[in-house]
């Protein structure tokens, strides 16, 4: 099990819920903008969020943000320990740096001992695109081992410190290279791990990507927080995240849509009806699997699992409950029905 630490009110590691992350893409000495999608990002069930900081002016935002959102806030540091140091000031609730590119010894001890004493964790964010060259040189790329050796480094420079509040990333946009990353230091280290794959693209090969990646890690059991990175807008990234969790078996959290593949016995518009009923699911928070088959012969005996479903027919359709039929149902009124029934649950 790894250790245990805390991001504001929400526990990573040590058996602690696998929490869902994102970033704000919008500029973030713009406090308005920025605020209101992170509440958006946070109604769709984003539990950590992390905000770029280029500059002074948007250090000199985060608290401004901090005061009017309600889930964790954490910055995202390069090159520059002073825009550490005032994001601290203003009340982040972690930081993330790569300590050995801001500088001396003496600059990470600052941020270290900044953080000690308001009790924030450090990210280590290890990218394959920016891998220090002696490691590229010596394992001629960006390998897992170079990932790592290199997340080790990052690492000694703030024990050094006597710091230990430390997450680590080892993100490729390769998915077997960033899944190898995380096994290795999974076997190496205790330090609670960000999971994620990198410059995924947009959401058709991005969610692919992210799913055998972040789903492989999570199916070994490792990863205590993750992101899924989309070319897309953030909340995106949020709904995705909850999939994965869900397809992983990780979490239980609102309803679960099982759908057959159809095949010649097919009679109805199943690919449809599963669009609509997918998009009304969005409003419903009940763990429940609901199942969208494709014919009558073995739809409900095939769903058994699911708490409730539809199979169509030719003119009608079955409600049916735990493998149980309800009743018949005029196809035009199958969706109404199943949710009238959901309702019941």
């Amino acid at each position: 099990m790894t250790r245990q630490i805390n991001v504001g009110e929400v526990l990573v590691g040590g058996g602690a819920p696998v929490s869902i992350q994102s970033m704000t893409n919008t500029p973030t000495q713009d406090v308005q903008a920025t605020v209101e999608q992170i509440r958006r990002l946070t109604a769709a069930g984003c539990e950590i969020i992390r905000v770029a900081v280029p500059d002074m002016a948007a250090a000199q935002a985060i608290g401004a943000i901090r005061e009017q959102i309600a889930i964790p806030l954490v910055v995202d540091i390069h090159f520059d320990y002073k825009l550490a140091l005032e994001c601290i000031a203003q009340g982040c609730d972690a930081v993330r740096i790569n300590p050995g590119n801001i500088g001396s010894p003496g600059r990470v001890a600052a941020v270290a001992e900044a953080c000690k004493g308001k009790g924030l964790p450090i990210r280590i964010g290890v990218n394959g695109g920016s891998l220090e060259k002696p490691l590229l040189a010596k394992y001629g790329g960006a390998t897992p081992e170079a990932l790592v050796e290199s997340a080790w480094g990052h690492i000694r420079l703030l024990e050094d410190c006597d710091f230990h509040d430390i997450c680590i990333s080892l993100k490729s946009s390769s998915v077997p290279v960033t899944m190898r990353a995380y096994e290795l230091m999974h076997r190496e280290s205790n330090y609670p791990l960000h999971i994620g794959v990198t410059e995924t693209g947009t959401p058709k090969m991005g969610l692919l990507k992210s799913a055998i990646g972040i789903g492989g890690l999570l199916a070994l059991g490792i990863g205590d927080t993750l992101r899924v990175s989309l070319s897309a807008d953030p909340v995106e990234e949020i709904y995705a995240a909850r999939d994965i969790l869900k397809a992983a078996g990780i979490r239980r959290e609102g309803p679960e849509l099982i759908s057959c593949p159809t095949c010649g016995r097919t009679r109805i518009d199943l690919i449809g009806l599963a669009n609509e009923v997918e998009e009304r699911l969005k409003t419903v928070d009940k763990p429940i699997t609901v199942a969208v088959m494709g014919c009558v012969v073995n739809g409900p005996g095939e769903a058994s699992a699911a708490d409730v479903g539809i199979a169509g027919g030719v003119g009608e359709g079955l409600l049916f409950k735990k493998g149980e039929i309800v009743k018949k149902v005029p196809q035009a009124h199958l969706v109404d029905e199943l949710f009238q029934l959901i309702e019941t649950l």
